[in-house]
C-alpha cells in the first residue's frame, strides 16, 4: 500500500516544476513511510509514497517501462492485485519480460498488453496513475467497490490528484474551499458517488476509469453490480461461497512483510481469522497473528445497549483460543481518547471533520499498536453490508421506510433525549442545508442506479431487499471503507478487506434475501458457510458493532475542551453554532452523554477551520 499524487498540464513544462511535486508527494509519508520517489517530465509529473509490502528491494516507484530509452508509460501505483501471479504466467507466457516480483510492474506490462481493458482483469484493491508517453494521457484508475481513495481536481490545462485531498492542497494553486452542497454532503451520511466535499474537487467513483488528455476529461465506468439470475440451490450457494473465502483469503496472505488479522469476536472478522489459520498452516506457516480493542474496564462494567448486547472480549479470546492464534488485546483508556492529539491526528487522517467519534480515535490507536508488529492486517469490513447483518436489513419499519435506512435507524437509536449530531449548528445554517431535502434527492439518485431482473413475476419484498442490499454496498460501505483507509495508512498499515473481492460480491449480491436468511437469522449465509471453523458460541453471536467507550469521563473531558472553545471569541467554529444551545449544553446539570455526537462535531469543525484555514461559501 502506499500514497500517490500527480501534476499533468499540457500548457506548460513540469520538469521545472519539482518544489510543487515534492510538496505534494511528501503529504504522503503517512501513507508510504518506506521510500518515496517522483518522475518528471514536460507534461506529467508523478508522485510515490511507499509502503513495502511485496518485492522489498525491487518495487520501487514511479514504475516504468522503456523501449531502446525511449518512455513508454509511467505509473504511480497504491495498492494490491491478488492475481498478479497468474497475470504474470499469461504475460510472460505472451514474450513480455520483467524486472521485479511486484504487482506493480503486472500493471503496467498488463496495460502495454490489454489496453484500457486491462483494468478488468485485475483482481484486488488499488488506485492509480497512468501516463502513456506515447499517447500523451493520463489514466486514473480506482478499485471496483473503492476499498482505496482517489482524488483529483481540475485545472484549466489538465488535473491535480492525490489519494487524499491534502496531497491536492499541497499545489501552490489549490486552496480548501467548502460551499453549501459540500456541507450537505459532510454531514449527510450520504456518500454520494463522486463527491469529495471540497469545491473543486472530486473523487474518481469505485469501477471507473478516467482519461485526461489535451482534448479534455473523459469518465469510464469499467465495473458496475449487475441483476444476474441466481440459479444454485441453497447447499450449492453455502458451498460457493465457502469456496469464494477460501480463495479470496489464500490469495490475500500473500505478502512479504508480517501479517495480521483484525479480530473483534464478531462472526465477520473470526470467519477471517479462522480461515487465515487454516491457510496458514495449510501452507506450512502460522500461527495466524491477531488483534483485539478493549477499553479499561469495559469488559468487566459493560452495560448492554441498544447496539451491543455483549462485550467482545471473551469472544476474541475464544476465537484465538480455538484456531491457536498469537494474539493480542489492545487496551485503550479515556485520557487517550480524549487526547487533542490523538483527535488532531484523526482529522489530519481523514482531512475532514465528520467521523465517528471515539471510534475513529480508538481505530486510529488500534493501528498504531498493531503497526508496531504487523504491515498488513486483514479485516472483516464489509460483511454486514454484503450478507445482510445490520438492523434496517430486519426492521420491517425500516425496509419500508422512503429513504436511507441507516439515517432512520440511527434517528431511532439515538432517542429523542439525545441532541443530534447538528443539534449545536445554528438554526439559520440548519434551514439553509436542509439536510431531509438533501438525503432525499440522494436517495432517489441511488434507487435509480438498482439493477433488477427482468420480468414482472418478480416478488415485491425481493425487490425491496435488492434495493437495501444496493444502497449499503454503494453508498454505506464506502463511509466505512473511507474511514478504515484513513485511520490505517494515517499509521502505515495496509488493511485488506476479503469481503470486498469483487466476485463474491456479485455472487452474493443475487443471491435471493430468502437465501441470505434462510434460517431465520442475519447473514446466514455466511454463518453456514465458516460454521465449521468457529466455536458454536462465536458462530451463533448476535451482531454486535465496532466498540464504543462507555466511559463517562469521555464526554465530560470533550464537553471541558468545548468549554474552551466557547471562551475563546477567536474561535473559527463560533459562525456555525447556536450560542445558545451551546449555552445549555455547557451548564454543570446537562448530561454530557447525551450531547456527545453535538460536541464531537463542534470540535472536530473547529479544528478544521483553524488547521486547514477553509474557506467557506454558505
Amino acid at each position: 500500500m502506499c500514497g500517490i499524487t500527480g501534476w499533468v498540464a499540457f500548457d506548460r513544462d513540469l520538469t521545472t516544476e519539482r518544489a510543487a511535486l515534492d510538496a505534494m508527494t511528501a503529504t504522503m509519508a503517512c501513507r508510504g513511510p518506506d521510500a518515496g520517489g517522483v518522475h518528471l517530465e514536460r507534461h506529467a509529473a508523478l508522485g510515490h509514497r511507499r509502503l513495502s509490502v511485496i518485492d522489498l528491494e525491487g518495487g520501487a516507484q514511479p514504475m516504468t517501462v522503456e523501449d531502446d530509452g525511449r518512455l513508454l508509460v509511467a505509473l504511480t501505483y497504491s495498492g494490491e492485485v491478488y492475481n498478479h501471479l497468474e497475470l504474470r504466467a499469461e504475460l510472460e507466457a505472451a514474450g513480455h519480460r520483467f524486472r521485479t516480483r511486484s504487482d506493480t510492474e503486472v500493471v503496467l506490462h498488463a496495460y502495454l498488453r490489454w489496453g484500457h481493458d486491462f483494468v478488468t482483469r485485475l483482481n484486488g484493491m488499488f488506485a492509480f496513475a497512468l501516463w502513456d508517453a506515447r499517447t500523451e494521457e493520463l489514466l486514473l484508475v480506482r478499485d471496483r467497490m473503492g476499498v482505496k481513495p482517489l482524488y483529483y481536481q481540475r485545472t484549466a490545462d489538465g488535473v491535480l490528484f492525490g489519494s487524499e485531498p491534502k496531497a491536492v492542497f499541497a499545489h501552490p494553486s489549490v486552496r480548501p474551499a467548502v460551499d453549501l452542497d459540500g456541507l450537505r454532503e459532510l454531514l449527510g451520511l450520504t456518500k454520494t458517488p463522486g463527491h469529495a466535499v471540497y469545491r473543486g474537487m472530486a473523487e474518481v467513483e469505485p469501477g471507473h476509469l478516467i482519461r485526461v488528455r489535451r482534448q479534455g476529461l473523459t469518465v469510464q465506468r469499467y465495473w458496475a453490480l449487475e441483476a444476474r439470475k441466481h440459479t444454485d440451490d441453497l447447499d450449492a450457494t453455502v458451498s460457493t461461497v465457502r469456496a469464494l473465502l477460501d480463495d479470496i483469503i489464500e490469495r490475500q496472505l500473500i505478502s512479504d512483510v508480517p501479517l495480521c488479522t483484525l479480530l473483534s469476536g464478531g462472526l465477520d472478522s473470526s470467519a477471517v481469522t479462522a480461515l487465515a489459520a487454516r491457510a496458514l498452516r495449510a501452507g506450512g506457516h502460522g500461527p495466524v497473528h491477531s488483534f483485539s480493542v478493549d477499553f479499561v474496564g469495559q469488559t468487566e462494567n459493560f452495560r448492554p445497549d441498544s447496539f451491543r448486547a455483549t462485550p467482545d472480549s471473551p469472544y476474541a479470546k475464544m476465537v484465538a483460543e480455538h484456531v491457536d492464534a498469537d494474539h493480542r488485546t489492545i487496551e485503550l483508556d479515556s485520557a487517550s481518547l480524549t487526547d487533542l492529539a490523538h483527535r488532531d491526528a484523526v482529522l489530519h487522517a481523514r482531512d475532514l471533520p465528520v467521523g465517528f467519534g471515539d471510534m475513529d480515535t480508538s481505530l486510529l490507536l488500534l493501528f498504531r499498536a498493531i503497526r508496531r508488529h504487523s504491515t498488513v492486517a486483514l479485516s472483516g469490513e464489509s460483511a454486514d453490508e454484503l450478507f445482510g447483518g445490520y438492523p434496517w436489513f430486519h426492521d420491517p419499519a425500516l425496509i419500508a421506510t422512503d429513504a436511507f435506512p441507516w439515517i432512520t435507524s440511527m434517528a431511532e437509536i439515538s432517542g429523542p433525549s439525545t441532541r443530534p449530531g447538528d443539534g449545536l449548528l445554528s438554526p439559520d445554517l440548519v434551514a439553509r442545508l436542509d439536510l431531509p431535502g438533501y438525503r432525499a434527492q440522494r436517495y432517489r439518485e441511488a434507487l435509480a442506479e438498482v439493477p433488477h431482473l427482468d420480468g414482472t413475476g418478480t416478488d415485491p419484498f425481493e425487490r425491496r431487499m435488492r434495493e437495501i442490499s444496493y444502497l449499503n454496498l454503494t453508498r454505506f460501505v464506502r463511509l466505512l471503507l473511507d474511514r478504515k483507509d484513513r485511520m490505517s495508512m494515517a499509521t502505515g498499515l495496509e488493511v485488506r478487506v476479503p469481503f470486498c473481492d469483487h466476485r463474491l460480491v456479485q455472487y452474493v449480491f443475487n443471491t435471493p434475501w430468502a437465501m441470505k436468511t434462510f434460517d431465520g437469522r442475519e447473514k446466514s449465509l455466511l454463518r453456514a458457510a465458516v460454521r465449521d471453523t468457529l466455536p458454536a458460541a462465536v458462530a451463533d453471536r448476535v451482531k454486535s458493532p465496532y466498540p464504543s467507550t462507555q466511559d463517562p469521563n469521555y464526554p465530560l473531558g470533550l464537553r471541558g475542551e468545548l468549554a474552551e472553545v466557547a471562551a475563546d471569541p477567536k474561535a473559527p467554529v463560533h459562525a456555525l453554532l447556536d450560542p445558545v444551545a451551546l449555552a445549555d449544553t455547557l451548564r454543570p446539570d446537562s448530561d454530557p452523554q447525551a450531547n456527545r455526537a453535538a460536541t464531537e462535531l463542534a470540535l472536530g469543525l473547529n479544528a478544521w477551520l483553524r488547521d486547514y484555514e477553509v474557506s467557506l461559501s454558505l
